[in-house]
């Protein structure tokens, strides 16, 4: 990967569908989904490929495994490690494995970075129905801290489960963020990523990411234009170093995510930290 030839760097993008077509969500929360955020195409990982490297952007590219809650096999993290890895210009694989897998989940965080190259884990805390502060997870913290890859969360609302009778089943306290500062406390050089605006809790993101040196804050799932102004003043200023462009591709495309960012009101300076910098240091990319 040439740093230098790239525009941007988008940590947060999703894999939907695997190479034989098996979906990342069960059908019905698709729909539901699809509704919420509006109808969208469902690229391949090779079909990601195309699309960011033609517009000069490295990508991060997960799938959420939540099995142990929806009862829905994930695609697997061996097909995302391999597929990014042969597109390795521009896409980064990161891995996702079902917290309620306890030690085991360990075991396969490390066969995953060791053998198949993976650079951090994904984590949905909603739909994979568990606190991130629960110690039922922190044999698969311990795992990811010593590798020293970053873990990234969603964080606030999620359009997944939106409009179904009980949300589907999904909680959204587990995305609060203040929940995560337990976790930055009992793992203290563990690289944490809050992902999205955290609506209803932006104030409690900003809160944790300006307190503890090594949670981040990416911008992935929403329009800039609607960004809350506090979240821009921090970018602006504290957390010029710990902020990440994110899109949440293919539900947002990175054209009208940077077409909006352009419109901000972000320091020339702090650009090209949010941009590419800030996420090419955390993914040990640059020193």
């Amino acid at each position: 990967m040439n740093l230098d030839d790239l525009l941007a760097i988008d940590v947060h993008t999703h894999a939907e569908v695997s190479r034989n077509g098996h979906g990342s969500l069960s059908p019905e929360l698709f729909e539901a989904s699809a509704t919420y955020f509006k109808a969208h195409p469902r690229p391949t990982i090779p079909e990601m490929a195309a699309y960011y490297r033609e517009r000069r952007i490295a990508a991060v590219v997960f799938t959420v495994d939540a099995e142990h809650a929806t009862g829905h096999p994930p695609i697997a993290n061996e097909e995302v490690a391999e597929s990014c890895a042969e597109h390795a210009d521009v896409l980064i694989p990161f891995a996702s494995i079902d917290p309620w897998r306890g030690r085991a989940g360990a075991r396969e965080a490390r066969r995953l970075v060791a053998n198949y190259g993976v650079r951090g884990f994904k984590f949905h805390p909603s739909v994979q129905r568990f606190s991130p502060d629960d110690p039922m997870a922190y044999p698969l913290y311990e795992a990811i801290e010593e590798l020293g890859v970053p873990a990234l969360f969603h964080t606030g609302q999620t359009g997944i489960g939106a409009g179904v009778p009980g949300g589907g089943g999904i909680r959204l306290r587990y995305s609060n963020p203040m929940l995560l500062d337990d976790v930055a406390v009992d793992f203290p050089e563990l690289r944490i990523v809050l992902a999205h605006p955290s609506f209803p809790w932006q104030d409690e993101a900003l809160a944790v990411a300006t307190h503890k040196p090594y949670v981040y804050i990416d911008l992935s799932g929403w329009s800039p234009k609607y960004f809350p102004p506090q979240l821009v003043r921090y970018a602006n200023s504290l957390l010029k170093d710990k902020v990440l462009f994110g899109s949440d591709y293919p539900v947002i495309t990175p054209d009208r995510w940077l077409a909006d960012f352009d419109e901000l009101e972000i320091k020339p300076e702090v650009r090209p930290l949010i941009l590419k910098d800030n996420a090419a240091r955390l993914l040990g990319l640059r020193g």
